[in-house]
């Protein structure tokens, strides 16, 4: 399996090749790296992508996952296993397997609208500067090689500042998107920024995320366009090199469409 073109949208990038009910393969382009690895956003988003594949009529409510190693560039094959499928929401784990390692692996919660009439945000939107007026971040210099592909407007903290809040605000946006927006979409987006504890520290350190928890609050879906999102994030806490945090994405008219919480480690 040949490594497809790393310019290509970002929707071709995380849509798998279906070979057999509970099995897939996808090729991971170069410079879309981050570390050692690939870009968790894009592989969170692969997973993401081959569930609801899985269950085309279910959409993703909850993605549990765990980043067990660097997941680099070639092909990966995709295994599903259905824990349970009910009336109206169906589990299932999903393992992203190169060389015969599990490089990450996690469970995802699909379902039907249930039409319950009981939604609401109890999170404050957001105060969003224009995004045509915040400058574009540069995509060259030390960041990772995926930077490259994504457009920051960074509106908050800018790294290693040192800081006293850990807290990141801005737009984001891929260069490439496709034409979907949809769960895949907002879980490559939300894992684009970097660590809210990097607002509070004076220079870089290599850090890596190893817990991702996601939820899409996609409703009737997202307008396709060229609007970026408004991403949001704060540290919860720091402790013995590990730390957590919680992100947000917002439309520009202030609605709520992805919830996240990392756990993340300092390397050194």
């Amino acid at each position: 399996m040949s490594l497809p073109d790393p310019a290509s949208p970002f929707d071709v990038l995380c849509t798998p090749e279906l070979l057999t009910p509970g099995r897939a393969r996808i090729a991971i382009p170069a410079t879309w790296d981050q570390g050692r690895g690939a870009f968790g956003g894009l592989v969170t988003s692969i997973l993401v992508r081959t569930l609801e594949a899985s269950a085309p009529d279910r959409p993703l409510r909850s993605l549990t996952a765990e980043l067990c190693g660097p997941t680099r560039p070639g092909e990966a094959v995709l295994e599903l296993d259905v824990l349970r499928a009910g009336n109206a929401v169906t589990t299932t784990a999903i393992r992203l397997v190169q060389g015969g390692e599990v490089q990450a692996h996690g469970v995802g919660v699909l379902g039907h609208a249930r039409g319950a009439g009981t939604d609401r945000v109890e999170l404050a939107p957001p105060v969003m500067p224009p995004w045509r007026g915040a400058p574009v971040l540069g995509s060259t210099g030390p960041g990772p090689g995926f930077a490259q592909h994504v457009e920051f407007r960074s509106t908050g903290p800018r790294p290693f500042g040192s800081g006293r809040d850990g807290v990141v605000e801005g737009w984001i946006r891929f260069v490439n998107p496709g034409v979907r927006r949809d769960a895949a979409y907002l879980a490559g987006s939300i894992d684009a920024y970097w660590p809210t504890l990097f607002s509070t520290l004076p220079a870089a350190r290599p850090m890596a995320t190893i817990a991702f928890t996601f939820q899409p609050l996609l409703g009737e879906g997202l307008p396709v366009g060229d609007e970026p999102l408004f991403f949001r994030a704060r540290l919860a806490a720091a402790e013995a090199g590990y730390c957590v945090e919680y992100r947000e994405l917002w439309t520009a008219h202030g609605r709520l469409v992805a919830l996240n919480q990392q756990t993340m480690v300092v390397i050194k």
